[in-house]
C-alpha cells in the first residue's frame, strides 16, 4: 500500500521558492531546503527530483506569479504611457527599497547566477524577458496608435531598451546602498517616452 505524502508539495514549492530567492542557487544545500521545508531528505527527493529540478520548478512559480500581475499593469483599457511609467517607477521603487535590498528579482538573480552556464535556467530566464518585452511592446504599440508615443519612435526597441533598465534596476538596486541611483536612472529613462 502506497503511503500519503505527509506534507503539501505546493506549500513545499513556496517555501523552497522563497529560501533559494533569498539565498541564490548555489548558497542553498539540500540541507538547508531539508530544514526550512520541514521534510525528510527522501521525501524531497522522491516528490521534486533533485535540487536543481526544484530550483527550476520554484522558478516557474515565481515566473508565473509575475506574469498575470504585468500583464494586467499594461494592459489596462486607456492611457497607456501612464501605465508604462507606473510599472518602471514600481521597478525602481521595489529595486531601491531598503526592505528588499539583497533580494532583488528571482529571475535576475537566475539570469546572473546560473544563466551563463546552466541552460534550462537561461531558457526560463529568456522566456521571462521575452514575456515582459512582448508585454511592453504591445503597450507601445497602442500608445503609438493612441497618439500617446510619437510615430517616429519605434515601440520594439523602446521595449527592449525598458526591459534592459528594468533588469538594470534591479540588479543595481540588489548591490547598492544608494537608493537615488536606481530612481534616477528610471526618471532619466521614462523621458525617452515624452
Amino acid at each position: 500500500m502506497a503511503r500519503t505524502k505527509e506534507f503539501d508539495p505546493d506549500a513545499a514549492l513556496q517555501s523552497a521558492l522563497e529560501l533559494f530567492w533569498q539565498r541564490g542557487y548555489e548558497a542553498t544545500s539540500m540541507a538547508d531546503l531539508v530544514t526550512h521545508l520541514g521534510i525528510g531528505k527522501a521525501s524531497l527527493y522522491a516528490t521534486f527530483g533533485s535540487k536543481h529540478e526544484l530550483y527550476l520548478r520554484a522558478l516557474d512559480r515565481y515566473g508565473q506569479a509575475q506574469d498575470p500581475r504585468l500583464t494586467r499593469e499594461l494592459s489596462r483599457p486607456g492611457p497607456v504611457l501612464p501605465a508604462v511609467r507606473d510599472l518602471v517607477r514600481r521597478f525602481a521603487a521595489e529595486a531601491a527599497a531598503e526592505t528588499t535590498r539583497g533580494q532583488g528579482c528571482m529571475v535576475t538573480n537566475a539570469a546572473v547566477e546560473l544563466a551563463p552556464h546552466d541552460r534550462d535556467a537561461a531558457r526560463r530566464v529568456e522566456h521571462s524577458w521575452d514575456t515582459l518585452e512582448t508585454l511592453l511592446h504591445s503597450a507601445l504599440v497602442r500608445a503609438r496608435a493612441q497618439g500617446e508615443l510619437s510615430a517616429d519612435r519605434d515601440p520594439l526597441t523602446l521595449a527592449r531598451m525598458l526591459l534592459v533598465l528594468l533588469q538594470g534596476l534591479r540588479v543595481v538596486g540588489k548591490a547598492s546602498a544608494e537608493p537615488a541611483r536606481v530612481r534616477d536612472a528610471a526618471e532619466q529613462a521614462l523621458v525617452l517616452l515624452d
